[in-house]
């Protein structure tokens, strides 16, 4: 994987970009703050679903956490991606996450036209979790360090993202 040191020096003389700096952005996280809040929150879903026994309660949850990583891939797709392929040198990155979300959206499509009573339906949500899980892991590990070292600014970002997700949510309701 490519790294920054040689532009990232160049840009160390430039401020933060991933820090407060207004009263507005401590009521709003940053970019990366919140897909990974999104992160956690799904993540805890995929749990209690591992415990469910209750099919009306088991796809409840299910459609919760397909409509959540719906918008969670829509909100990454439109704004947080395209910021970072304009300021990280590494595209390769963001192609994978790209056919990650494809494979996810596959399956979340599977999933809706699906009732737990249907044979595979326990093993396609559990599938998901596991995609999900892959690429929560590369985001957090790779891409989001990338995205901090980079000229992005995450709160501008954060407050791009927060605004997109809510738009998408109350269409989603």
């Amino acid at each position: 994987m490519p790294t920054a040191s040689t532009s990232s020096s160049t840009k160390k003389s430039k401020p933060r970009t991933g820090a407060k700096t207004s009263a507005s952005a401590s009521t709003t996280p940053d970019a990366i703050k919140l897909l990974k809040e999104d992160h956690r929150e799904v993540k805890t879903w995929f749990k209690q679903y591992e415990k469910l026994s209750d099919e009306a309660e088991k796809e409840a949850l299910a459609r919760k956490i397909c409509v959540a990583l719906t918008v969670h891939a829509k909100i990454e797709e439109e704004i947080f991606y395209p910021a970072l392929r304009k300021n990280i040198d590494d595209e390769d990155l963001l192609d994978e996450a790209e056919v990650e979300h494809a494979s996810a959206k596959q399956l979340i499509a599977e999933i809706r036209s699906m009732s737990p009573k249907d044979h595979l339906f326990d093993a396609k949500v559990k599938v998901l979790g596991e995609y999900v899980t892959h690429h929560v892991q590369e985001e957090e590990q790779e891409m989001f360090p990338e995205a901090r070292k980079s000229e992005v600014d995450l709160t501008a970002l954060g407050e791009k993202l927060s605004k997109r997700k809510g738009e998408l949510m109350k269409k989603a309701a």
